[in-house]
């Protein structure tokens, strides 16, 4: 919904959104959430250092599955390198998306919400964080289900922890999941064979210790993955 008041009085030099979030369905689940976190107050301060640093999670995450994806073969350990990259370029193409949508930040919307984020500037959709969450789930899920299982846990989390601080509208936070999970298996798709055959190639130079350990892989130069853990 384009809202004209929004550049009223602007400095030119700063961000102005030209849309809001303030309206139909999206403005009912903000303002529920926004009344569960008036009456919850003994979890202001979890969720808002979940939402702010929840990120930190997602990257033990990734680590931890590096390290297990070296015990499981080529295939694994190209994934395991994709779900980081693949998260950086997912958060590369949330940025003109951002720009383009330019939708205020509930705090600029809806004057009267309780707020406990710190007023951002910037734009509300997509949610960076949620793009991040989003392409990390599924990054690990390609390689690893548990720990894809845990991400995804983690995500909804971060998403609710996001809408209840007042940070975004739900469909932020949505856009962000899908947009990130989006980029990352399509992105894999595109470079899994070349990824696979590099991965290899380290693993018969001196940095072989990057994508195996010194003993090998299980079963020799390239064990098959567990159906659990299976890369697409």
């Amino acid at each position: 919904m384009t809202s004209a008041g929004f550049r009223a009085g602007s400095d030119a030099s700063q961000l102005v959104p030209r849309t809001s979030g303030a309206h139909g369905a999206d403005k009912t689940i903000f303002l529920d959430v926004n009344h569960f976190a008036r009456i919850t107050g003994w979890l202001h301060s979890p969720m808002y250092d979940y939402a702010s640093y929840g990120i930190a999670l997602f990257a033990l995450l990734l680590v931890v599955g590096y390290w297990q994806a070296r015990r499981r073969g080529a295939a694994a350990v190209a994934a395991a390198f994709w779900a980081a990259a693949g998260t950086a370029i997912a958060e590369a193409v949330a940025q003109p998306v951002n720009h383009a949508v330019a939708e205020a930040r509930p705090w600029q919307s809806l004057p009267h919400a309780l707020i406990l984020a710190g007023r951002s500037a910037d734009f509300s959709f997509p949610s960076d964080h949620a793009v991040m969450a989003g392409a990390v789930t599924a990054g690990l899920l390609i390689y690893n289900r548990r720990l894809g299982l845990i991400s995804a846990a983690a995500a909804l989390l971060l998403c609710f922890a996001r809408v209840y601080i007042g940070a975004h509208y739900p469909q932020d936070v949505a856009a962000g999941l899908l947009l990130g999970a989006t980029v990352m298996v399509i992105s894999y798709l595109i470079v899994r064979l070349p990824l696979r055959w590099l991965t290899e190639w380290l693993s018969r130079t001196p940095l072989h210790t990057l994508v195996m350990p010194a003993a090998g892989w299980r079963g020799g130069r390239e064990s098959p993955l567990r159906p659990a853990a299976s890369t697409i």
